[in-house]
């Protein structure tokens, strides 16, 4: 007998208790699952760092825990995990974000605040240009940011991507390091942000960077809020070099009712919900690592420690 924690938010085993069951007995994986368990008999954590646990010495046993969330920063400064850990990178987390991005990307491609925000009676015939003369830059090409980039590749947008390292992606012109940075930028009209927050993505996009920028251009930033200087970027929308922000994650959440960002024309305020795992096909991903690691396959989605992803 498989013995496997759920150590996450207690709320979300209401969700995860039925696919998860399914998904390792399809598998052909003989588990329990815990909601507590005693640590020396625990065989794999799944985990999110809203649950109980804060101390993994104990889980001696345990091969592996795998994350429920696809961004590990927060589990990673927990200095008492010394296990591998993995990921989340789920079909149903992937395609939410990809639907997300490409709806605000198209909202401000096509003007459509002018219009839902202007019911004043003024006649306002301005057709918006096609995409293949709207550039748009994603910044971060892991699972989530690829598939953003692809999708508005095949919607006809020019797409320039970035990443710390190189990368080829069909459709998408690539760039990496720093002065490949400001190349990425320099003709955006449009920006997603979907880096994962290291200690040298933090504040990544601060004034000179987005002073790199055309007068106009618009943020998009569903990755991390700290990987934007919040100072510099009201700065920029107030003197009109940035046309409009669209944020879905912040340095502190929930963002505080007081927080300016709230009252600011140019921004829009999401609560951090451009996408989320899906208990189906999340459950699909660690049913699948079980398997590998009980079979002596390599774990889908580990994260490097060095990398901080």
């Amino acid at each position: 007998m498989i013995n496997i924690l759920f150590a996450a938010d207690p709320h979300r085993w209401g969700e995860y208790q039925i696919p998860l069951t399914k998904a390792l007995t399809d598998r052909g994986l003989d588990c329990a699952v815990h909601l507590s368990l005693s640590p020396e008999e625990v065989d794999y954590i799944v985990y999110d760092p809203s649950g109980s646990l804060s101390d993994f010495t104990p889980y001696t046993r345990c091969r592996a825990v795998m994350s429920l969330w696809a961004g590990v920063e927060k589990i990673l400064e927990n200095i008492t995990l010394s296990l591998p850990l993995t990921r989340m990178v789920d079909q149903g987390l992937t395609r939410g974000m990809v639907e997300w991005v490409v709806g605000h990307t198209l909202r401000h491609h096509l003007g459509i605040d002018r219009h839902v925000l202007g019911q004043d009676g003024v006649w306002r015939d301005t057709a918006a240009p096609l995409a293949a003369d709207r550039s748009v830059t994603v910044l971060g090409m892991g699972a989530l940011g690829r598939a953003c980039a692809e999708a508005l590749a095949d919607l006809g947008f020019p797409v320039n991507g970035w990443n710390r390292s190189r990368k080829q992606i069909a459709g998408v012109k690539m760039h990496c390091g720093a002065t490949g940075l400001t190349k990425a930028l320099s003709g955006a009209q449009i920006v997603v942000s979907l880096l994962p927050l290291t200690e040298q993505t933090r504040n990544l996009i601060d004034a000179t960077c987005i002073a790199s920028l055309p007068k106009g251009a618009v943020l998009i930033n569903p990755g991390r809020g700290a990987l934007v200087d919040e100072n510099a970027l009201i700065e920029a929308l107030d003197s009109g070099h940035l046309g409009h922000a669209t944020l879905d994650v912040f340095e502190r959440e929930p963002l505080p009712p007081e927080h300016p960002f709230w009252a600011h024309s140019k921004i829009t305020v999401t609560p951090h919900i451009a996408s989320a795992s899906r208990p189906e096909s999340a459950s699909i991903v660690i049913a699948a690592n079980v398997w590998r690691s009980q079979t002596g396959r390599p774990l889908l989605y580990l994260v490097d420690r060095e990398s901080g992803y």
